[in-house]
């Protein structure tokens, strides 16, 4: 299987076969663009660079802790790791390449390296808590909230003198 990106000509809608851009006449040459192949290269390059770079994620409250699930898909999962230090939370892993030397590449659009995202968390979180899952190409985290930082009743104590102010007054 030879894979090819097509390219289709504009349609000429004048119901006639000649090229509005050279006022009649028919272009037969083909027109060669050396920069195209290394524009399409570069491109190439550009986008699997971005893609390697980017590691979507989701990130939201439920009841007394954080969920954060990002995509790592085909990640090799001995290479994730997650850390803290200080505030900040380190996600990174690795997706290997091939290691295929006797073939002739047609495509090769997924990439391969290190992916890594580091988020700065807020205080109130018990980062010593942190449980983290791999499952189906996505890593989730559940970040718990700090005892300390829940929101909590505070009772207000009455005292007796209070009281015996009040019935005096009455």
């Amino acid at each position: 299987m030879v894979y090819r990106r097509r390219e289709t000509p504009p349609t000429n809608h004048t119901g006639s076969d000649e090229d509005p851009d050279t006022g009649g006449e028919k272009d037969m040459a083909n027109r060669y663009d050396p920069f195209q192949e290394l524009d399409r290269l570069f491109g190439q390059m550009v986008s699997s660079q971005r893609a390697s770079a980017q590691m979507p994620m989701d990130l939201y409250r439920s009841g007394d802790h954080y969920v954060l699930r990002t995509d790592l898909p085909g990640a090799d999962p001995g290479s994730i790791d997650v850390n803290v230090e200080d505030r900040t939370l380190t996600i990174r892993a690795e997706r290997s390449a091939a290691e295929d030397n006797d073939v002739q590449w047609l495509a090769k659009e997924r990439p391969v390296g290190t992916y890594a995202r580091q988020l700065t968390v807020g205080r109130g979180l018990a980062l010593d808590k942190i449980e983290a899952t791999y499952a189906d190409g996505v890593l989730t985290l559940t970040i718990p909230v700090a005892e300390e930082a829940k929101p909590r009743r505070i009772e207000v104590q009455h005292s007796a003198q209070n009281a015996q102010l009040t019935d005096a007054a009455s």
